[in-house]
């Protein structure tokens, strides 16, 4: 009797040890989401939205804006969502400047519940600071590992790399750390005006500021994972460059970019 017990439990668990094998073996089967990351230097206009849409993969993706940089400014977040309702997609705010009887989610429910997060521009110092008070970081990090598209512009393509060129300090524009999500640095309005390129190619040659790419207002960057998938832009003027160093001098180089509609 003892015996026979001992066969059925053991053939029960020989079952249970298979079933988990193949648990297992389907886990590693199934493929990662791929991390997608869409930057631009400052424009976020139809072009931009339409091919968010398309990354998303969704027929009406939600978009959940996260306007921390501009200090969840009323009048940018009605902005953003008028462009936004323009298109096949369901926006919502996640404002971070808030009270616990009027936010009943936590933070995560609502930011990995998006197809797509969208950071508009702002003071990017002051935004990283409150992403790492209140765990957000983290929580991005979770979002662009799941599959969820990680998109913005301005301070909202800076906060995805090592650091950027920010004005975020008082007097004179400087370097800011941010997410690392990728790697190097970015510089976005970079023609906007003299100073920008410049600033960040002295920076990058004195190596105060990790080489990278220069974005101007309305071109961008598209990566999956780390490596650049897409070079864009809204129209043929503007550009994308790719700053470094090379032999002691600094070597801009032109990226041509696919100009989307």
């Amino acid at each position: 009797m003892i015996r026979r017990k001992f066969i059925r439990q053991s053939a029960v668990a020989l079952a249970g040890l298979s079933l988990s094998n193949n648990n297992f073996a389907a886990a590693l089967s199934t493929p990662k989401p791929l991390r997608k990351i869409l930057i631009t230097g400052g424009a976020y206009g139809p072009p931009w939205i339409k091919y968010l849409i398309g990354l998303t993969g969704k027929e009406k993706p939600k978009i959940c804006v996260l306007p921390t940089a501009s200090g969840d400014n009323q009048g940018y977040i009605n902005y953003m969502l008028d462009n936004l309702k323009k298109f096949s997609t369901e926006p919502y705010v996640q404002k971070v400047f808030i009270e616990s009887a009027t936010q009943k989610i936590s933070f995560e429910e609502s930011l990995l519940t998006a197809d797509a997060i969208l950071v508009p521009g702002g003071n990017t110092l002051d935004m990283i600071a409150l992403w790492q008070a209140h765990g957000i970081d983290k929580i991005l990090k979770t979002a662009w590992e799941n599959g969820i598209v990680l998109t913005g512009s301005s301070a909202g393509a800076i906060c995805w790399f090592h650091e950027g060129l920010s004005d975020s300090r008082p007097k004179a524009l400087s370097s800011v750390k941010s997410l690392g999500f990728l790697k190097g640095s970015v510089s976005p309005h970079y023609h906007s005006s003299p100073a920008r390129a410049t600033t960040y190619q002295d920076m990058v040659l004195k190596g105060d500021i990790k080489p990278g790419y220069g974005l101007d207002e309305n071109a961008g960057l598209y990566f999956e994972g780390t490596t650049i998938a897409k070079v864009l832009a809204g129209d043929a003027k503007n550009k994308v460059y790719q700053v470094s160093v090379e032999g002691g001098v600094i070597a801009e180089k032109i990226l041509e970019p696919t100009i989307i509609s």
